[in-house]
């Protein structure tokens, strides 16, 4: 066509549509949903595929990614509003910060994100923490920026690495990884990366920015919580970490057992995803709920309120799916796949520049994870070997990348930590381009050993 190959076509086509999809979200400012969705249909229709196979591809994509993801997705988010509810989230907090003492306060606000972000999406992390921060800063004197940073890599660490994220239960799905085993190398990276990104990053920057928090949002924020109505540090983090200790050990059993030994096969069935976030969810439903006295209307009414929020995240994650798989179907998969391999290009490093292109040109990690999953994903049956979960976690971390004017977290710390769009550029945007280039090195260094 054109005077081109067919394969050129679709490489060319392909190209088009992602930076007609960039376009439709920057410039035009369309829901990523709608943008995404049009932007499956186009690649369809010009790549030549006939249309009940468009149709078909498109709903297939969609359905097969939130037939999971959707599901986790709701379980994650009811199980995160019972912690945030009850003051589980608050008990982890300050009993870090009690054990850590003020001179090490900053390394307290890291694994307090670190361990609360697990269940939650960032910006719920951020808007729940974000207090915390205040009062920490009031009571300690510490700058709000040396205390912040390493709160908001901590958060941003687990939500781009670690699942349930649903942008690394995303990749899953694409990659066919093992869970268990995303969760594990993800912690591995992760932590070490939230480390040099909050702590030692925010400490460093806090002496050139150390930042002046609103006092209205202050004054609004930075109440006092009664720690005797709190639930236990114990029982919290048991609750928190339940379903990926469940999923942890599927993986254990699976790689410790034959098949068909009666422990396998039940911890295939409790540690799955599914399973595993169910079993939290009913036991945060006693340590959060009843045994704090608060009674099954309230729970209701929590839980109904926590599901209204991620409708919109559902529907750019169902799109992608949809998106995903018209690349798939039109073959440009297989071109760009052949092409990685002739150019002896790393797959781990193709996952982490695509994702990363796209989070810099839309503001969306999730859009970022889901479309760059989907146009690296023929790399697997290509080259031999290739690890399936270091693909997952290079994808993650690619698609936290250099947060600028297009992403609304770039606004979000903006506004909350009362900053120029300079100094956000310094701190926030410095903070997220080291975790994606330190997770990446990271990742890197462990496919060297596994």
């Amino acid at each position: 066509m054109f005077g081109m190959s067919h394969e050129t076509f679709l490489l060319l086509d392909a190209v088009v549509t992602v930076i007609g999809l960039i376009v439709l979200i920057t410039k035009f400012k369309l829901h990523p949903f709608i943008a995404l969705t049009i932007a499956a249909a186009f690649l369809g229709l010009t790549s030549g595929m006939p249309i009940d196979t468009i149709i078909k591809a498109f709903q297939d994509g969609f359905g097969g990614v939130l037939g999971f993801v959707g599901i986790i997705l709701a379980l994650g988010t009811m199980l995160g509003k019972m912690m945030a509810e009850s003051g589980g989230a608050d008990q982890i907090a300050q009993t870090l910060i009690r054990a850590f003492g003020k001179d090490k306060v900053q390394w307290a606000m890291m694994f307090a994100a670190f361990l609360v972000g697990i269940p939650l999406f960032f910006e719920i992390g951020f808007v729940l923490l974000i207090p915390l921060v205040f009062i920490v800063a009031r009571r300690t004197g510490v700058s709000i920026i040396k205390i912040g940073i390493p709160l908001l890599a901590g958060l941003s660490a687990v939500h781009g690495l670690v699942p349930p994220h649903p942008g690394p239960l995303l990749a899953i799905g694409v990659f066919g990884a093992d869970i268990g085993k995303t969760i594990l190398y993800g912690l591995i990276v992760a932590l070490p990366t939230a480390i040099i990104a909050g702590p030692i990053f925010g400490t460093f920057i806090a002496k050139h920015i150390p930042g002046h928090p609103n006092q209205e949002l202050v004054d609004q924020l930075a109440r006092e919580t009664d720690s005797a109505d709190l639930p236990s540090f114990n029982i919290t983090l048991i609750t928190v970490l339940s379903p990926v200790f469940l999923m942890l050990l599927k993986t254990f059993a699976d790689v410790a057992l034959p098949e068909g030994n009666f422990f396998r096969t039940f911890m295939d069935l409790i540690g799955h995803p599914i399973s595993a976030l169910l079993l939290a969810l009913l036991l945060s439903l006693y340590t959060f709920g009843y045994k704090q006295g608060i009674g099954s209307s309230q729970m209701l009414k929590w839980l109904d309120a926590s599901l209204a929020p991620t409708a919109a995240i559902i529907l750019i994650i169902g799109a992608g799916g949809g998106f995903k798989q018209m690349l798939v179907t039109s073959g440009v998969g297989d071109v760009i796949g052949h092409m990685a391999v002739s150019a002896q290009i790393s797959p781990i490093l193709l996952a982490w520049l695509v994702a990363a292109v796209i989070r810099i040109a839309t503001g969306s990690a999730t859009v970022a994870t889901i479309t760059g999953a989907g146009i690296v994903v023929p790399v697997v049956g290509m080259i031999p070997g290739v690890n399936r979960e270091l693909l997952v976690l290079a994808t993650g971390a690619g698609s936290l990348i250099l947060s600028h004017v297009n992403d609304a977290g770039f606004w979000l710390v903006k506004q909350y930590f009362n900053m120029t769009v300079a100094e956000t550029f310094k701190t926030w945007t410095a903070m997220e381009t080291i975790l994606s280039v330190v997770a990446l090195i990271f990742i890197l260094l462990l496919s060297l050993v596994i």
